[in-house]
């Protein structure tokens, strides 16, 4: 048994960064590497390309990221641990022999199933939002379960490199090696609680080395055009140490580990995963040295009964346009702009919004009602289940070049498909996951 393993985090979402991962694999000594790549409707989003085309449907991001990690992984001796196979890890999987074979090299891949309960669910299941029936919803396009621990680790038994999952929840994807490595009993719920808080911690990748937590006035974090991302040091007894890579850029403090502790977390005693109900109330930081931080305390009370399951369903289309107007009377231009084509078209639309940008987008238009800016850009949507309808909203919007108000430019218009995401919870027990090995 170990007394202590380093995991390092490498991205925090699925559009991440590249190079941060990289990095650490190259200079961080880890033992783990994990890609948490997976936010709520990126699954669904991954089961609509699936549904064109059965050989994609994993993270976009995969090939080019493995092209420069798989190398370094194996000379580095670093497990990957990741949910970039989405709603196709089968496939991704694949993606990573074929890109092993290219280069010459020998790797192995374990990937988890089960998350995948599109089968299993019924329309009549309420969601939590709301309470209401799914079927209401429109079509479902996936329902993927947050697995935990117990479908990761049977995969961490093998001697398999790489570590490709599908929905797992973020914080189990850096617990799972702790159990692994120090033979932590699943059922002892204060060690699940630790790591747990650590896991939270590391999940969003650069959001602890001072991403998130930035402000150029108020909080200045150094250097963040080559922001480092973080790594633990993860001791027996459930303390780590976090900190970054020497000369890479961005910060690690406890005011912004206090920060992302309670980032997405609606109550700090009753944080809900697979694992644990872990309680994060008497979470201690030390400051030990230059970006590093020492994490100790919080613990856990039980495990749930119930797992959660995010439902995607198609949620119609919106329409959108933009145009600018600049010098003198902006304002009122764009002001007439909107109301032109609001009395056009507004009552086509279940949701019809005008922004001013610059003036009303973020905060509404009593915040900035004296302002009177030299230039200003119009954003016009509507949302409709029928993507022509939604088309219109560009088209109105790009006629006002000649039928006024004078002066727009630089018009811009596009419509996209929405989906939404809500969620049911399951049986744990009823959730079977499972492992597959493939090697090159």
């Amino acid at each position: 048994m170990k007394e202590k393993i380093r995991i390092g985090c490498g991205a925090g979402f699925s559009g991440d960064r590249i190079e941060p991962a990289l990095i650490l694999t190259e200079k961080g000594n880890l033992d783990y590497l994990v890609l948490e790549c997976l936010a709520e409707r990126t699954i669904a989003l991954a089961q609509k390309r699936k549904q064109q085309d059965p050989n994609t449907g994993f993270d976009v991001l995969l090939e080019r990221r493995m092209e420069g990690l798989l190398p370094l992984l194996l000379h580095h001796n670093t497990r990957l641990i990741t949910n970039m196979g989405a709603a196709n890890p089968l496939a991704g999987a694949q993606k990573i022999l074929e890109l092993a074979a290219r280069k010459g090299l020998k790797v192995k891949v374990a990937v988890v199933l089960g998350d995948d309960v599109f089968d299993s669910i019924s329309g009549n299941e309420l969601s939590m939002e709301g309470n209401k029936p799914l079927h209401s919803y429109g079509q479902l396009v996936s329902a993927n379960a947050y697995l935990g621990i117990d479908a990761i680790l049977p995969a961490l038994k093998t001697d398999a490199h790489i570590i490709l999952t599908g929905r797992v929840a973020d914080p189990s994807l850096f617990l799972a090696p702790m159990i692994h490595e120090f033979k932590w009993d699943e059922d002892d719920f204060k060690l699940m609680g630790k790591g747990t808080v650590i896991g939270h911690l590391l999940e969003c990748a650069g959001q602890i080395t001072g991403g998130y937590f930035a402000d150029p006035v108020s909080k200045p974090i150094p250097n963040m055009h080559e922001l480092g991302h973080p790594f633990v040091d993860v001791f027996w007894d459930g303390t780590g140490i976090i900190s970054k890579v020497d000369g890479t850029g961005g910060a690690i403090s406890i005011q912004n580990s206090k920060e992302q502790l309670l980032y997405e977390v609606i109550d700090p005693g009753n944080y809900f995963t697979p694992d644990v109900i872990a309680d994060f109330q008497k979470v201690h930081f030390e400051e030990i040295g230059t970006d590093q931080i020492k994490v100790s305390g919080g613990t856990g009370k039980t495990r749930p009964e119930t797992l959660k399951v995010s439902v995607g369903f198609q949620a119609g289309f919106i329409g959108e346009g933009e145009i600018s107007y600049a010098g003198a009377n902006a304002s009122e231009r764009a002001r007439l702009a909107g109301e032109i084509i609001q009395k056009r078209i507004g009552h086509l639309y279940q949701e019809f919004r005008i922004d001013y940008i610059g003036m009303s987008s973020l905060h509404g238009e009593k915040l900035s009602s004296h302002s009177n800016p030299y230039e200003i850009r119009l954003r016009i949507s509507g949302k409709s289940p029928d993507k022509t309808v939604a088309g219109l909203v560009g088209e109105e919007v790009e006629a006002l070049y000649t039928n006024g108000p004078a002066g727009g430019g630089g018009a811009r218009k596009y419509v996209h498909e929405v989906l939404g995401v809500v969620s049911i919870l399951k049986n744990r027990y009823e959730i079977k996951s499972e492992i597959r090995l493939f090697e090159s």
